[in-house]
């Protein structure tokens, strides 16, 4: 049987350097996605042409738009690419550009082109939840995100900041207090399955 066996991360996208190159409807829902994510994510973009609607979310968050065609020179600086244009050998450049300089990058929809993937994101305060298919099915994804934004509660963001403050107060070494904090928890989910049954 297949595995996935991509490596989840949450990145500091507000602490790094981003280049979307596309400006169609893929270029917008990545944008779009990274913005809903984290509002001050640093994003430029470079594209000859870009939607009216594109260019009204960059306008609204401060992203720079080069209205220019794609050249490694917009690379300079940054930590990750995303190329998201309707023009494969573009595409395959960009890829082929970053892995020169090790930068990660994701070609849209050509998952040999990609470092990483942007799956499903549910965000409930400040727990977070990716999905990922292992770029199979965004679909999938798109409907795994759904179901936990639905049985995620929206006060699971008051659980953890009570837990983050009773975590201060127990004393003992590192594996005292996970030990301490994963009883504590257990009573809560024993307390849930309770309340369902």
């Amino acid at each position: 049987m297949e595995r996935n066996e991509l490596y989840p991360v949450f990145l500091k996208v507000s602490q790094l350097n981003i280049l979307i190159v596309g400006g169609g409807n893929v270029a917008e829902e990545k944008l779009t996605f990274l913005l809903k994510s984290s509002p001050n994510a640093r994003v430029e973009m470079v594209s000859p042409m870009f939607r009216e609607a594109t260019v009204a979310l960059a306008e609204k968050f401060g992203i720079p738009m080069h209205h220019a065609v794609y050249d490694k020179r917009y690379l300079n600086g940054k930590h990750m690419v995303v190329a998201t244009t309707d023009n494969i050998p573009v595409n395959e450049q960009v890829y082929h550009d970053c892995r020169a300089r090790n930068l990660l990058v994701n070609v849209a929809d050509n998952p040999p082109f990609c470092d990483f993937y942007m799956g499903g994101i549910v965000t409930k305060g400040n727990v977070k939840v990716a999905i990922s298919t292992n770029g199979k099915s965004p679909t999938t994804a798109k409907r795994l995100r759904q179901f936990f934004e639905d049985v995620i509660p929206e006060n699971i963001d008051e659980l953890v900041k009570n837990l983050n403050e009773y975590r201060k107060t127990i004393k003992g070494d590192f594996e005292e207090k996970v030990e301490t904090l994963n009883e504590f928890t257990k009573g809560l989910v024993q307390k849930k399955e309770k309340n369902e049954n």
